[in-house]
Protein backbone atom coordinates (compact mmCIF):
# COMPACT_ATOMS: atom_id res chain seq x y z
CA UNK A 1 0.00 0.00 0.00
CA UNK A 2 3.10 2.20 -0.36
CA UNK A 3 3.94 4.45 -3.15
CA UNK A 4 7.64 4.63 -4.92
CA UNK A 5 9.74 7.39 -4.60
CA UNK A 6 8.92 10.36 -5.36
CA UNK A 7 11.28 12.58 -7.55
CA UNK A 8 8.78 15.67 -8.38
CA UNK A 9 6.54 17.26 -6.47
CA UNK A 10 2.74 16.19 -6.97
CA UNK A 11 -0.02 18.55 -8.27
CA UNK A 12 -1.87 18.86 -5.13
CA UNK A 13 -4.45 21.47 -6.36
CA UNK A 14 -5.59 18.15 -8.42
CA UNK A 15 -6.21 15.56 -5.20
CA UNK A 16 -8.76 14.60 -3.20
CA UNK A 17 -7.32 13.44 0.12
CA UNK A 18 -8.33 11.58 2.85
CA UNK A 19 -6.49 11.90 6.00
CA UNK A 20 -7.40 9.18 8.81
CA UNK A 21 -7.18 10.47 12.32
CA UNK A 22 -8.19 13.67 14.24
CA UNK A 23 -4.80 13.69 16.41
CA UNK A 24 -2.13 15.98 16.53
CA UNK A 25 -0.15 14.33 13.33
CA UNK A 26 -3.69 14.06 11.59
CA UNK A 27 -4.49 17.58 11.81
CA UNK A 28 -1.10 19.06 10.72
CA UNK A 29 -1.02 17.36 8.02
CA UNK A 30 -4.53 18.37 7.02
CA UNK A 31 -3.86 22.00 7.70
CA UNK A 32 -0.44 21.61 5.48
CA UNK A 33 -2.49 19.73 2.33
CA UNK A 34 -4.93 21.78 2.43
CA UNK A 35 -3.06 25.13 2.62
CA UNK A 36 -1.18 23.74 -0.89
CA UNK A 37 -4.73 23.77 -2.52
CA UNK A 38 -5.75 20.58 -2.03
CA UNK A 39 -9.48 18.91 -1.34
CA UNK A 40 -9.29 17.59 2.36
CA UNK A 41 -11.57 14.94 3.97
CA UNK A 42 -10.61 13.93 7.46
CA UNK A 43 -12.18 10.81 9.13
CA UNK A 44 -12.26 9.54 12.80
CA UNK A 45 -14.23 6.99 14.09
CA UNK A 46 -14.66 9.38 17.41
CA UNK A 47 -17.30 11.67 18.09
CA UNK A 48 -16.59 12.95 21.32
CA UNK A 49 -17.05 16.88 22.14
CA UNK A 50 -12.75 17.16 22.00
CA UNK A 51 -13.73 15.81 18.39
CA UNK A 52 -16.29 17.89 17.38
CA UNK A 53 -14.08 21.29 18.56
CA UNK A 54 -11.30 19.96 16.63
CA UNK A 55 -13.76 19.29 13.21
CA UNK A 56 -14.64 22.94 14.01
CA UNK A 57 -11.89 24.00 14.03
CA UNK A 58 -10.79 22.41 10.63
CA UNK A 59 -14.51 22.74 9.03
CA UNK A 60 -13.31 26.69 9.20
CA UNK A 61 -10.14 26.75 6.99
CA UNK A 62 -12.38 24.55 4.49
CA UNK A 63 -11.73 21.10 5.76
CA UNK A 64 -14.44 18.58 5.48
CA UNK A 65 -14.30 16.38 8.74
CA UNK A 66 -16.39 12.99 8.76
CA UNK A 67 -16.83 11.62 12.59
CA UNK A 68 -18.13 8.47 13.35
CA UNK A 69 -16.86 6.55 10.83
CA UNK A 70 -13.55 5.43 10.37
CA UNK A 71 -14.48 2.52 7.55
CA UNK A 72 -15.30 4.07 4.75
CA UNK A 73 -13.27 5.17 2.17
CA UNK A 74 -14.94 8.52 0.79
CA UNK A 75 -15.43 8.95 -2.73
CA UNK A 76 -13.01 10.08 -5.60
CA UNK A 77 -9.95 9.55 -2.97
CA UNK A 78 -6.60 10.07 -4.29
CA UNK A 79 -4.56 9.78 -1.83
CA UNK A 80 -4.91 8.23 2.01
CA UNK A 81 -2.49 10.03 5.11
CA UNK A 82 -2.85 8.22 7.46
CA UNK A 83 -2.05 8.89 11.41
CA UNK A 84 0.92 6.92 12.50
CA UNK A 85 -1.25 4.27 15.28
CA UNK A 86 -3.47 3.36 12.29
CA UNK A 87 -3.23 -0.48 12.11
CA UNK A 88 -2.46 -1.73 8.46
CA UNK A 89 -5.32 -3.83 8.32
CA UNK A 90 -7.93 -1.20 9.41
CA UNK A 91 -10.85 -1.27 7.06
CA UNK A 92 -10.59 2.02 5.44
CA UNK A 93 -6.57 0.90 4.08
CA UNK A 94 -8.37 -2.30 2.64
CA UNK A 95 -11.06 -0.23 0.94
CA UNK A 96 -8.22 2.31 -0.37
CA UNK A 97 -6.34 -0.82 -1.86
CA UNK A 98 -8.99 -2.41 -3.34
CA UNK A 99 -9.83 1.21 -5.04
CA UNK A 100 -5.94 1.00 -5.80
CA UNK A 101 -4.99 4.34 -3.66
CA UNK A 102 -2.33 4.43 -1.93
CA UNK A 103 -1.61 4.77 1.64
CA UNK A 104 1.30 6.91 3.37
CA UNK A 105 1.72 8.83 7.25
CA UNK A 106 2.57 12.61 7.84
CA UNK A 107 6.45 11.66 7.68
CA UNK A 108 5.71 10.47 3.84
CA UNK A 109 4.00 13.98 3.35
CA UNK A 110 6.48 16.10 4.97
CA UNK A 111 9.28 14.06 2.92
CA UNK A 112 7.47 14.80 -0.51
CA UNK A 113 6.85 18.49 0.92
CA UNK A 114 10.40 19.63 1.29
CA UNK A 115 12.13 21.85 -1.19
CA UNK A 116 15.42 20.61 -3.11
CA UNK A 117 17.22 22.57 -0.52
CA UNK A 118 15.90 21.31 2.55
CA UNK A 119 18.08 20.38 5.38
CA UNK A 120 19.28 17.05 5.47
CA UNK A 121 17.87 14.18 8.15
CA UNK A 122 19.49 12.40 10.31
CA UNK A 123 16.94 9.91 11.47
CA UNK A 124 16.88 7.39 14.35
CA UNK A 125 14.64 4.26 15.36
CA UNK A 126 14.67 1.47 17.99
CA UNK A 127 12.51 -0.01 20.19
CA UNK A 128 13.82 1.70 23.14
CA UNK A 129 15.88 4.85 23.33
CA UNK A 130 14.68 7.27 20.39
CA UNK A 131 13.33 10.24 21.94
CA UNK A 132 16.76 10.69 24.08
CA UNK A 133 19.45 9.30 21.94
CA UNK A 134 16.93 12.29 19.14
CA UNK A 135 17.57 15.00 21.67
CA UNK A 136 20.96 14.32 22.22
CA UNK A 137 21.86 14.32 18.46
CA UNK A 138 19.94 17.87 18.53
CA UNK A 139 21.76 19.07 21.18
CA UNK A 140 25.28 18.15 19.46
CA UNK A 141 24.37 19.98 16.71
CA UNK A 142 23.35 22.49 17.93
CA UNK A 143 26.89 22.80 20.06
CA UNK A 144 28.25 22.38 16.45
CA UNK A 145 26.53 25.95 15.72
CA UNK A 146 24.00 24.10 13.59
CA UNK A 147 20.60 25.57 13.07
CA UNK A 148 18.69 22.30 14.18
CA UNK A 149 15.56 20.77 16.13
CA UNK A 150 14.37 17.45 17.24
CA UNK A 151 11.81 17.04 15.23
CA UNK A 152 9.00 13.02 14.57
CA UNK A 153 7.61 11.21 16.76
CA UNK A 154 9.34 13.05 19.84
CA UNK A 155 5.96 15.50 19.77
CA UNK A 156 7.07 18.39 17.11
CA UNK A 157 4.73 16.97 13.84
CA UNK A 158 7.45 16.84 11.24
CA UNK A 159 4.96 18.64 8.17
CA UNK A 160 4.99 21.74 10.49
CA UNK A 161 8.44 22.23 10.42
CA UNK A 162 9.17 21.42 6.68
CA UNK A 163 6.46 23.73 5.89
CA UNK A 164 8.71 26.61 7.70
CA UNK A 165 10.87 26.31 4.47
CA UNK A 166 14.28 25.08 3.09
CA UNK A 167 16.44 27.30 4.54
CA UNK A 168 14.97 27.44 8.45
CA UNK A 169 17.22 24.86 9.37
CA UNK A 170 20.66 23.28 8.51
CA UNK A 171 19.88 19.68 9.46
CA UNK A 172 17.52 17.97 11.48
CA UNK A 173 17.58 15.42 14.30
CA UNK A 174 14.72 13.10 13.26
CA UNK A 175 12.94 9.99 15.78
CA UNK A 176 11.06 7.80 13.45
CA UNK A 177 8.62 5.23 14.68
CA UNK A 178 8.07 1.58 13.24
CA UNK A 179 4.53 2.54 12.16
CA UNK A 180 6.42 6.19 10.99
CA UNK A 181 8.82 3.84 8.63
CA UNK A 182 6.15 1.78 7.49
CA UNK A 183 4.06 4.08 6.27
CA UNK A 184 7.21 6.21 4.46
CA UNK A 185 8.28 4.50 1.27
CA UNK A 186 10.12 7.40 -0.28
CA UNK A 187 12.31 8.51 2.82
CA UNK A 188 15.81 8.56 2.21
CA UNK A 189 18.07 10.36 5.57
CA UNK A 190 21.36 11.38 4.92
CA UNK A 191 22.60 8.84 7.94
CA UNK A 192 20.63 6.64 10.34
CA UNK A 193 20.57 4.50 13.69
CA UNK A 194 18.89 1.52 14.39
CA UNK A 195 19.42 1.59 18.66
CA UNK A 196 17.99 -1.74 19.17
CA UNK A 197 15.32 -4.55 18.02
CA UNK A 198 13.00 -6.44 20.58
CA UNK A 199 9.47 -7.49 20.28
CA UNK A 200 7.08 -4.94 20.96
CA UNK A 201 3.81 -3.60 18.89
CA UNK A 202 3.50 -6.87 17.36
CA UNK A 203 0.16 -6.51 17.38
CA UNK A 204 0.26 -3.81 14.88
CA UNK A 205 2.83 -5.01 12.85
CA UNK A 206 1.80 -9.28 13.26
CA UNK A 207 5.04 -10.67 13.40
CA UNK A 208 8.81 -9.71 14.79
CA UNK A 209 9.64 -9.89 11.36
CA UNK A 210 7.78 -7.09 10.07
CA UNK A 211 8.37 -5.03 12.70
CA UNK A 212 12.31 -5.26 11.99
CA UNK A 213 11.63 -4.80 8.06
CA UNK A 214 9.79 -1.44 9.07
CA UNK A 215 12.43 -0.44 11.56
CA UNK A 216 14.99 -1.19 8.85
CA UNK A 217 13.13 0.61 6.22
CA UNK A 218 15.28 3.77 7.88
CA UNK A 219 17.94 2.87 6.27
CA UNK A 220 16.96 2.56 2.79
CA UNK A 221 18.80 5.21 0.60
CA UNK A 222 21.32 6.28 2.89
CA UNK A 223 23.92 8.43 1.83
CA UNK A 224 26.42 8.68 4.60
CA UNK A 225 26.58 6.21 7.23
CA UNK A 226 23.88 3.50 8.26
CA UNK A 227 24.55 3.27 12.56
CA UNK A 228 24.31 0.12 14.03
CA UNK A 229 24.51 -1.45 17.53
CA UNK A 230 27.12 -4.06 17.80
CA UNK A 231 25.48 -5.63 20.91
CA UNK A 232 22.35 -6.11 18.55
CA UNK A 233 22.79 -8.17 15.65
CA UNK A 234 19.49 -7.67 14.53
CA UNK A 235 20.50 -4.17 13.83
CA UNK A 236 23.67 -5.09 11.99
CA UNK A 237 21.80 -7.58 10.02
CA UNK A 238 18.94 -4.74 8.74
CA UNK A 239 22.38 -2.69 7.35
CA UNK A 240 23.48 -5.45 5.15
CA UNK A 241 20.01 -5.82 3.88
CA UNK A 242 19.28 -2.12 2.76
CA UNK A 243 19.93 -1.18 -0.83
CA UNK A 244 21.90 2.18 0.28
CA UNK A 245 23.67 4.56 -1.90
CA UNK A 246 27.11 4.07 -3.31
CA UNK A 247 29.81 5.07 -0.38
CA UNK A 248 27.56 4.74 2.19
CA UNK A 249 29.33 3.07 5.56
CA UNK A 250 27.94 0.52 8.41
CA UNK A 251 29.20 2.12 11.12
CA UNK A 252 29.02 0.60 14.79
CA UNK A 253 28.90 1.58 18.53
CA UNK A 254 29.52 -0.16 21.24
CA UNK A 255 30.23 0.06 25.07
CA UNK A 256 33.59 -2.12 24.81
CA UNK A 257 36.63 -1.07 22.69
CA UNK A 258 35.75 -0.10 19.00
CA UNK A 259 37.38 -1.13 15.69
CA UNK A 260 37.79 0.96 12.90
CA UNK A 261 34.49 2.13 11.30
CA UNK A 262 33.37 2.20 15.13
CA UNK A 263 32.28 4.21 17.90
CA UNK A 264 32.96 2.87 21.52
CA UNK A 265 34.18 3.39 25.05
CA UNK A 266 38.25 3.08 25.88
CA UNK A 267 38.89 3.96 30.17
CA UNK A 268 36.32 5.64 30.45
CA UNK A 269 36.38 7.82 27.35
CA UNK A 270 34.01 7.71 24.14
CA UNK A 271 36.00 7.58 21.14
CA UNK A 272 35.62 7.46 17.37
CA UNK A 273 37.44 5.04 15.07
CA UNK A 274 34.84 5.82 12.28
CA UNK A 275 35.15 9.46 11.03
CA UNK A 276 38.64 10.04 11.60
CA UNK A 277 41.67 10.47 9.11
CA UNK A 278 42.93 6.39 9.65
CA UNK A 279 40.69 4.83 11.04
CA UNK A 280 42.88 1.63 11.15
CA UNK A 281 45.89 3.36 13.88
CA UNK A 282 43.64 6.88 15.19
CA UNK A 283 41.11 7.40 17.59
CA UNK A 284 39.78 10.81 18.41
CA UNK A 285 38.29 11.42 22.02
CA UNK A 286 34.74 12.69 22.09
CA UNK A 287 33.79 12.93 25.58
CA UNK A 288 34.15 11.39 28.76
CA UNK A 289 31.60 8.83 30.46
CA UNK A 290 30.99 11.85 33.25
CA UNK A 291 29.74 14.06 30.38
CA UNK A 292 26.61 11.90 30.02
CA UNK A 293 23.56 12.23 32.45
CA UNK A 294 22.65 9.94 33.80
CA UNK A 295 25.82 7.51 32.77
CA UNK A 296 23.98 4.34 32.78
CA UNK A 297 25.35 1.81 30.25
CA UNK A 298 22.16 1.60 27.66
CA UNK A 299 22.69 5.79 28.17
CA UNK A 300 26.00 5.71 26.95
CA UNK A 301 25.38 3.54 24.07
CA UNK A 302 22.56 5.96 22.94
CA UNK A 303 25.66 8.66 23.48
CA UNK A 304 27.46 6.96 21.32
CA UNK A 305 25.07 6.67 18.66
CA UNK A 306 24.11 10.38 18.87
CA UNK A 307 27.80 10.80 18.36
CA UNK A 308 27.98 8.61 15.26
CA UNK A 309 25.24 10.32 13.58
CA UNK A 310 26.53 13.92 14.06
CA UNK A 311 30.35 12.94 13.50
CA UNK A 312 28.53 11.61 10.19
CA UNK A 313 27.22 15.01 9.15
CA UNK A 314 30.93 16.58 9.65
CA UNK A 315 30.02 17.69 13.65
CA UNK A 316 33.78 18.41 15.22
CA UNK A 317 34.56 16.15 18.29
CA UNK A 318 34.24 19.48 20.59
CA UNK A 319 30.87 19.83 19.69
CA UNK A 320 29.76 16.28 20.84
CA UNK A 321 31.80 16.59 24.18
CA UNK A 322 29.73 20.47 24.58
CA UNK A 323 26.32 18.90 23.36
CA UNK A 324 26.01 16.20 25.40
CA UNK A 325 27.23 18.22 28.47
CA UNK A 326 24.09 20.37 27.76
CA UNK A 327 21.57 17.34 27.58
CA UNK A 328 19.34 17.52 30.34
CA UNK A 329 17.31 14.23 29.77
CA UNK A 330 13.51 14.05 30.25
CA UNK A 331 11.63 13.22 33.11
CA UNK A 332 11.08 9.71 33.91
CA UNK A 333 14.08 8.66 32.60
CA UNK A 334 16.34 7.19 35.23
CA UNK A 335 15.94 9.99 36.89
CA UNK A 336 17.39 10.53 40.29
CA UNK A 337 14.19 11.52 42.55
CA UNK A 338 16.10 11.59 45.73
CA UNK A 339 18.12 9.81 48.42
CA UNK A 340 15.98 8.81 51.64
CA UNK A 341 18.33 6.48 54.67
CA UNK A 342 21.45 5.92 52.09
CA UNK A 343 18.92 4.22 49.38
CA UNK A 344 18.27 6.04 46.05
CA UNK A 345 15.20 6.23 44.64
CA UNK A 346 14.84 6.15 40.86
CA UNK A 347 12.03 6.77 38.30
CA UNK A 348 12.46 4.82 34.81
CA UNK A 349 8.64 4.88 34.77
CA UNK A 350 9.00 5.28 30.43
CA UNK A 351 10.66 2.07 31.00
CA UNK A 352 7.24 0.16 29.63
CA UNK A 353 8.58 -2.88 27.80
CA UNK A 354 10.89 -5.65 29.10
CA UNK A 355 13.60 -4.62 27.27
CA UNK A 356 13.86 -0.72 28.62
CA UNK A 357 13.22 -2.35 32.24
CA UNK A 358 16.35 -4.80 31.20
CA UNK A 359 18.78 -2.17 30.57
CA UNK A 360 17.35 0.10 33.53
CA UNK A 361 18.30 -2.75 35.91
CA UNK A 362 21.39 -3.49 34.64
CA UNK A 363 22.50 0.40 35.48
CA UNK A 364 22.84 -1.05 39.53
CA UNK A 365 24.25 -3.75 41.43
CA UNK A 366 21.49 -3.96 44.16
CA UNK A 367 17.89 -2.87 43.77
CA UNK A 368 14.15 -3.70 45.15
CA UNK A 369 12.53 -3.31 41.81
CA UNK A 370 8.98 -1.83 41.64
CA UNK A 371 7.25 -3.43 38.59
CA UNK A 372 3.96 -4.01 36.84
CA UNK A 373 1.09 -2.80 34.87
CA UNK A 374 -0.18 -4.14 31.57
CA UNK A 375 1.92 -6.57 29.99
CA UNK A 376 1.19 -6.07 26.12
CA UNK A 377 1.37 -9.40 25.53
CA UNK A 378 4.67 -9.59 27.12
CA UNK A 379 6.87 -12.53 29.12
CA UNK A 380 9.20 -11.80 31.69
CA UNK A 381 11.06 -14.94 31.86
CA UNK A 382 13.86 -13.73 30.07
CA UNK A 383 14.31 -10.24 31.82
CA UNK A 384 13.85 -12.15 35.52
CA UNK A 385 16.85 -14.60 34.56
CA UNK A 386 19.29 -11.94 33.55
CA UNK A 387 18.54 -9.77 36.44
CA UNK A 388 17.93 -11.98 38.94
CA UNK A 389 21.36 -11.50 40.48
CA UNK A 390 20.54 -7.62 41.41
CA UNK A 391 17.39 -7.79 43.07
CA UNK A 392 17.05 -7.63 46.92
CA UNK A 393 13.73 -7.27 46.54
CA UNK A 394 10.59 -6.95 44.06
CA UNK A 395 7.26 -5.05 44.60
CA UNK A 396 4.71 -6.21 42.56
CA UNK A 397 1.60 -3.71 41.74
CA UNK A 398 -0.67 -3.45 38.35
CA UNK A 399 -3.31 -5.83 36.59
CA UNK A 400 -0.61 -8.28 35.03
CA UNK A 401 1.64 -8.07 38.04
CA UNK A 402 1.03 -12.19 38.26
CA UNK A 403 2.98 -12.92 35.18
CA UNK A 404 6.32 -11.00 36.65
CA UNK A 405 5.80 -12.98 40.10
CA UNK A 406 5.83 -16.02 38.14
CA UNK A 407 8.87 -15.14 36.29
CA UNK A 408 10.47 -14.62 39.96
CA UNK A 409 9.09 -17.58 41.16
CA UNK A 410 11.48 -19.58 38.72
CA UNK A 411 13.80 -17.80 37.93
CA UNK A 412 14.71 -15.82 41.25
CA UNK A 413 12.68 -18.00 44.08
CA UNK A 414 15.05 -16.33 46.88
CA UNK A 415 14.10 -13.02 46.27
CA UNK A 416 11.31 -11.88 48.54
CA UNK A 417 8.47 -10.38 46.72
CA UNK A 418 5.54 -8.42 47.48
CA UNK A 419 2.48 -8.98 45.93
CA UNK A 420 0.13 -5.62 46.18
CA UNK A 421 -3.04 -6.64 45.01
CA UNK A 422 -4.16 -3.33 44.11
CA UNK A 423 -4.74 -1.43 40.50
CA UNK A 424 -5.29 2.12 42.14
CA UNK A 425 -3.31 5.03 41.98
CA UNK A 426 -2.96 4.95 46.19
CA UNK A 427 -1.10 1.67 45.05
CA UNK A 428 2.17 3.75 44.44
CA UNK A 429 2.51 4.99 47.76
CA UNK A 430 2.11 1.25 49.24
CA UNK A 431 4.49 0.19 46.51
CA UNK A 432 7.06 2.67 47.85
CA UNK A 433 6.59 2.31 51.37
CA UNK A 434 7.39 -1.90 51.00
CA UNK A 435 10.25 -1.03 48.85
CA UNK A 436 11.89 0.84 51.49
CA UNK A 437 11.08 -1.48 54.20
CA UNK A 438 12.87 -4.54 51.70
CA UNK A 439 15.89 -2.47 51.17
CA UNK A 440 19.00 -1.60 52.59
CA UNK A 441 21.78 1.08 53.25
CA UNK A 442 23.76 1.63 49.01
CA UNK A 443 20.52 -0.17 47.47
CA UNK A 444 18.55 1.59 45.13
CA UNK A 445 14.85 1.48 44.72
CA UNK A 446 13.77 1.30 40.97
CA UNK A 447 10.58 1.62 39.48
CA UNK A 448 11.05 0.39 35.84
CA UNK A 449 7.45 -0.91 35.22
CA UNK A 450 8.12 -3.43 32.31
CA UNK A 451 4.62 -2.62 31.52
CA UNK A 452 2.52 0.24 30.04
CA UNK A 453 0.90 2.25 32.76
CA UNK A 454 -2.99 2.47 31.55
CA UNK A 455 -3.95 0.70 34.11
CA UNK A 456 -3.91 2.20 37.01
CA UNK A 457 -2.36 5.82 35.21
CA UNK A 458 -3.01 8.03 32.62
CA UNK A 459 -0.03 7.66 31.25
CA UNK A 460 3.60 6.75 32.32
CA UNK A 461 4.56 10.02 33.49
CA UNK A 462 1.78 10.22 35.98
CA UNK A 463 3.03 7.03 37.17
CA UNK A 464 6.72 8.49 37.46
CA UNK A 465 4.72 11.40 39.20
CA UNK A 466 3.13 9.60 41.60
CA UNK A 467 6.29 7.97 42.15
CA UNK A 468 8.32 10.38 42.92
CA UNK A 469 5.36 12.13 45.44
CA UNK A 470 5.54 8.86 47.56
CA UNK A 471 9.15 9.21 47.63
CA UNK A 472 8.83 12.82 48.60
CA UNK A 473 6.29 11.55 51.45
CA UNK A 474 8.52 8.89 52.36
CA UNK A 475 11.14 11.46 52.96
CA UNK A 476 9.25 13.52 55.30
CA UNK A 477 7.74 11.10 57.01
CA UNK A 478 11.42 9.40 57.66
CA UNK A 479 12.94 12.77 58.20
Amino acid sequence: MGSPEVTTAPDWQSMHITVAGLGVSGISAARALAGLGASVTVVDGGSSEAHRERAASLEGQGISVRLGDAETLPEGTDLVVTSPGWKPASPLFEAAAEAGVDVVGDVEIAWRLRGPDAAPWLAITGTNGKTTTTQMLASILAAAGLRTAAVGNIGTPIVDVVQEGDDAYDVLAVELSSYQLHWAPSLRAHSAAVLNLAPDHLDWHGSMEAYAADKGRIYEGNRVACVYNMADKATEDLVRGADVEEGCRAVGFTLGTPGPSQLGVVEGILVDRAFVEDRHKQAQELAEIADVQPPAPHNIANALAAAALARAFGVPATAVRDGLRAFKPDAHRIQHVADVDRVAYIDDSKATNTHAAEASLAAYESIVWIAGGLAKGATFDGLVAKSAKRLRGVVLFGADRALIREALARHAPEVPVVDLDRTDTGAMLAAVREAARLSEPGDTVLLAPACASMDMFTNYNKRGDAFAEAVRELGAVDG
